[in-house]
Order: structure tokens, then C-alpha cells, then sequence
């Protein structure tokens, strides 16, 4: 029975459920990587009910409003969020302190942990975007700038929000074509430009990291600086315009708008020459947060099929007792797990090189790599996931009452957003061809696939794999260009494979060394699961059924 004004727990059916505690496989794999599972029990309740029904009902019915003037007749360019949602980010920047870990005594694993359980893409994103702020002030920044940094992280009572504006209208990802021009003028330089064109947490964020050209600046990325813009100038009076919001898909919970600068007061923040490598390094931390986002929106979709399957009645029995459903089921959480190794891993390398500073060293260079390849295969995972709970729930999946069908529109933004596959392949093979990356790549997969003992033919198999599809580049650009998607893939599909039996043979579980190979054979090697697959469906699906994982406070 519903008590009290619960009216949720009427449309989704992973609804009060505590997200963490449910999610076995995070918990082993958190332990596998650390050594410990931290307690984030009370953000996985948090994130199974207030969080989830305020996000849908901010997309729903409270989408955030550009206010442009006030009352008075001036120009304040500030957003109106629903009262639930700013409840939501005061809760997640202060209790729960979701961007304070790594810079203090916690690490990146907790950090992306938390953004996986939040899943929102909106309500993530401005997480993310003042986290990479405060991550260019704490690396970069001097100690005015730093200072900043406290309430970024939620340590102080009033929350500071960030934002990043790199992209222009003229060039998307092509970082080389933007046209915001900075000019130097005593302590301060001056921005001018009309072009940033997909502007998230514009109206809400207190300070933005800006890309800008300097005045005499050679063209192309080489000849951007790195600044941070306040809201307001010195004088107190408003300093930049935000010209509009976009009218989105999803995401709706984080304002996204385009803003102009007009001899706008701005700060460099480290080294002019060196600007386009801090914003690298700052997009290297939002593509890990679009990966657990994309992870978070996955495990949700999965979650709302899962205890679908179990209440509904089709042809004289429940879902989860038909075949079809079964298999179904455990592609999906093949898949998410296969994927979610892939993404620890690729945070295992950032956590041992993130400070690094240009020109950095081999180690960030291979961290930089594994972000491609997360990035691309975590975004595949939340689309296909999220159609599949879709089709999972018949014709109700696809009305906009019910949560999945908003999870669906969510997940379509992972593969767009902080670069597309494209993007992430071309990136790939540029560490690759230049920095060499795949070496140290396929050194560190031996020495695991060496400390297999079950399922060595297996980690084998995607060596060989990852190495044949290494092969595939030569020295003609456009040829190795073509390629590099499906290389990226095969890595991907490589690493979660040989990732998936490590953490079976450490953790001494045998159900991890099954699903690696069953994420070899049908997504490696691209055939249909073996038959003995059918009578262990039920014991790799039903997560919540996983002999119970002590949490480490």
C-alpha cells in the first residue's frame, strides 16, 4: 500500500528502492579497484527516491526558466530553477559533498561512484562542470583563484558553481576554429565574442572556464588561453550576456544557453602558451563523468526492466519467467558490467596520473587513452540499455508518464556530448600515433591476461584481438581515420573482457570469470551466447541477489 502522498512509487518500479545497495556488481567492483567499498548507502536511498522523482518532475514539469530582467528594469541574466531542484544540488554539493573526495581525503572512485548513482545527465552536468572548474583552479590557479575552490566542493554555506564554455557555433569540437578573442589589460584581460553556443550551467554558474584567442595568438587550438570569467566584474556590474536557453531533448535539469562577451573581465589561469592543455585535461574529467552518467542512466533502465519482469503477466506467466526476457536480461547486465570494469579501470589510470602537468608523462598519456575508449563504449551502453527497457516494457515504455521513456531521451545525449565517437576515435589515434599510448595499453593487458588462470583462453582471445585491430592503422591518415571507430570499439570490448576475469580471479568470484566469458564470446567475438547460458541467465541478472558485500565506512 502507498502511504502517505508517495504518488511515484505508482510509475516506476525501481522507485524507493536503495540504488546502491540493490547494485551488487558496483560494490565488488569498487572493492576489486580500492580495496574497500565505501558507504554510500545513504546517496544510493537518496538517489532511488527524492533525486529520482525531482529529476523527472523537472523534466517534466519544472524546466529551469531564463529570468533576463528584473522587476526594476536591469539585466540580470539569471536562471530560476524549481525550489526540489535547488533543494537537489544543495543536498548533493553539501550533505553528500559529491566533489570534495579527490581533492581532500577520498579519491576519483568516489567521486565518479557518486556521479553513477546520480545518473541525471542535467543534475550531474553541473556537478561536472564546477568540478572541472575547481579542477583547473586547483592544478592551474594561483591562490587567490584557489580560494575559490571551498565552495566548489561544498565546504562552504553559500554553494560557487563553475561552468566550462569551450565550443563555438563555428566549430563544435574543432577547438582550433573558436573566435573569442582576449586582449591583456593591466592585472585583467578582456574577452569579446558572440560564439559560445552550447553553454552549460549558463545563469547559473558564479565563475566559467572560457577558452579565448590572445590578441597575436597563432590560429588553431595551439593558440588558445585558458580564463576564468565571473559573473560579475570588479565593479560589481554584470559580466557577460547570456543571449538565450536552447530548447532540449532531455537534460533540461541543467540550463544550457549561449552567451556573449563584451569586453567581459576575465583571469588567465596558469600559463598563456599552455591553455589548450589544461581545457584537454579538464575534458578528460567531464568524459569520465559522461561515462558513469551514461553507466548510472544504464543501471537505472536496467533496474525499471528488472523489477518490470517480475510484476508483469504475459501469456499465463510473469516476464522474468520467459525465455526471450531472461536473455534479454542478461545481455543487458552483460553488458553494463563488461562496461562498468572498462570505466573503473579507465579511472584506475587517471587516479595514479591526474597530476601530472604538461607535457606530461606515459602513464597520463595511457589514462588519456582508456577516457576515449570508456567514453565511446559507456555511451553505446545507455542507449542500448535504455531502448531495451523501453521495448522491455511494451507500449508504456514509450509514454512520457512513465520514467523510461525520460531515461531513453537521456542516454541519447552521452554520445554527443564532451565529443562524439568520432571525436573520441580521432583523439584515439592521435595518442596513439603521437604519444605512443597503445604500448604501455598492451603491455599492462598481458600482465593481466599473465595472472589469469580460469578463462586464460578467453583473455587470449582478446589480446589477440585488440592487437589485430592495432594492426589495422598504417601510416596513410585518411585509411587509419576510417578505421579507428571499430578499433575503438575492439578495444573497448578487449579491456572490459580481460578487466571482467582480473576481478573474478583477485576477488576469487566465479560469477565475474562467467561473465567475461559470455562478454567475449557475443561482444568480442560477435556470436550468440553458448546454450549453457540459459541456466545460469537468472544468477548473473538477479543482482540484488548476490551474496550480501560489507561496506568499509
Amino acid at each position: 500500500m502507498n502511504s502517505g502522498n508517495d504518488a511515484y512509487i505508482h510509475i516506476s518500479n525501481s522507485y524507493g528502492k536503495n540504488h546502491f545497495l540493490v547494485d551488487k556488481p558496483l560494490q565488488l567492483i569498487l572493492r576489486y579497484f580500492t580495496g574497500r567499498v565505501p558507504d554510500l548507502s545513504s546517496l544510493g536511498s537518496y538517489a532511488g527516491k527524492e533525486l529520482y522523482e525531482v529529476a523527472d518532475y523537472v523534466d517534466k514539469v519544472a524546466n529551469p526558466k531564463l529570468i533576463m530582467w528584473s522587476i526594476n528594469g536591469e539585466r540580470v541574466d539569471e536562471v530560476w530553477l524549481a525550489p526540489s531542484e535547488r533543494l537537489v544540488l544543495d543536498t548533493l554539493f553539501k550533505k553528500f559533498k559529491v566533489n570534495r573526495p579527490q581533492y581532500r581525503d577520498g579519491t576519483w572512485f568516489d567521486h565518479y561512484a557518486s556521479i553513477y548513482l546520480i545518473s541525471d545527465p542535467g543534475i550531474a552536468c553541473i556537478l561536472t562542470v564546477t568540478n572541472q572548474t575547481a579542477y583547473a583552479l586547483y592544478k592551474y590557479g594561483n591562490e587567490a583563484q584557489k580560494k575559490l575552490i571551498d565552495g566548489m566542493i561544498g565546504e562552504l554555506d553559500t554553494i560557487t558553481q563553475g561552468a566550462t564554455w569551450f565550443t563555438e557555433l563555428q566549430g563544435g569540437s574543432d577547438l582550433g576554429a573558436n573566435t573569442v578573442q582576449a586582449t591583456k589589460e593591466g592585472y585583467f584581460w578582456r574577452l569579446n565574442g558572440d560564439t559560445k553556443y552550447f553553454a552549460s550551467n549558463a545563469g547559473l554558474a558564479d565563475y566559467a572556464l572560457v577558452t579565448a584567442r590572445p590578441k597575436g595568438a597563432p590560429s588553431g587550438a595551439k593558440g588558445l588561453g585558458l580564463f576564468l570569467v565571473p559573473k560579475y566584474d570588479s565593479s560589481g556590474k554584470r559580466n557577460f550576456i547570456v543571449r538565450r536557453l536552447k530548447e532540449k531533448s532531455a537534460t533540461v535539469s541543467v540550463p544550457t544557453g549561449e552567451v556573449e562577451f563584451h569586453n567581459s573581465e576575465a583571469q588567465l589561469i596558469g600559463e598563456l602558451k599552455e591553455g589548450i592543455y589544461y581545457t584537454m585535461e579538464d575534458l578528460m574529467v567531464s568524459r569520465l563523468a559522461n561515462s558513469f552518467g551514461a553507466l548510472g542512466i544504464a543501471r537505472k533502465s536496467y533496474l525499471e526492466a528488472y523489477y518490470y519482469a517480475q510484476k508483469r503477466m504475459a501469456f499465463g506467466k510473469l516476464l522474468i519467467e520467459h525465455p526471450l526476457v531472461q536473455r534479454d536480461l542478461l545481455d543487458m547486465e552483460v553488458y553494463l558490467e563488461g562496461s562498468l570494469a572498462l570505466a573503473f579501470k579507465s579511472v584506475d589510470q587517471f587516479q595514479k596520473s591526474w597530476m601530472q602537468t604538461p607535457p606530461y608523462n606515459d602513464a597520463y598519456h595511457y589514462a588519456r587513452l582508456l577516457t576515449h575508449i570508456a567514453k565511446n563504449a559507456t555511451a553505446e551502453v545507455a542507449s542500448h540499455l535504455s531502448k531495451m527497457a523501453m521495448e522491455l516494457h511494451g507500449g508504456v515504455g514509450f509514454l512520457e508518464e512513465y520514467p523510461v521513456e525520460r531515461l531513453h531521451r537521456e542516454a541519447l545525449i552521452t554520445p554527443i556530448w564532451e565529443g562524439t565517437s568520432n571525436i573520441q576515435a580521432l583523439d584515439m589515434l592521435e595518442v596513439i600515433a603521437k604519444k605512443k599510448a597503445h604500448l604501455m595499453l598492451l603491455e599492462d593487458m598481458r600482465r593481466l591476461r599473465d595472472g589469469i588462470s580460469h578463462g586464460r583462453d578467453t583473455a587470449d582471445m582478446a589480446l589477440n584481438k585488440m592487437e589485430d585491430a592495432l594492426s589495422y592503422f598504417s601510416s596513410d591518415e585518411p585509411e587509419a581515420q576510417f578505421y579507428s571507430k571499430d578499433v575503438l570499439t575492439i578495444l573497448g570490448n578487449g579491456i572490459a573482457t580481460i578487466m571482467l576475469l582480473e576481478i573474478g580471479t583477485k576477488l576469487g568470484i566465479e560469477r565475474f570469470l562467467e561473465l567475461g566469458r559470455l562478454y567475449a564470446i557475443h561482444f568480442l567475438d560477435g556470436k550468440p551466447y553458448p546454450a549453457d547460458a540459459m541456466s545460469e541467465a537468472k544468477s548473473l541478472f538477479e543482482i540484488d541477489k548476490i551474496a550480501q558485500v560489507v561496506t568499509n565506512a
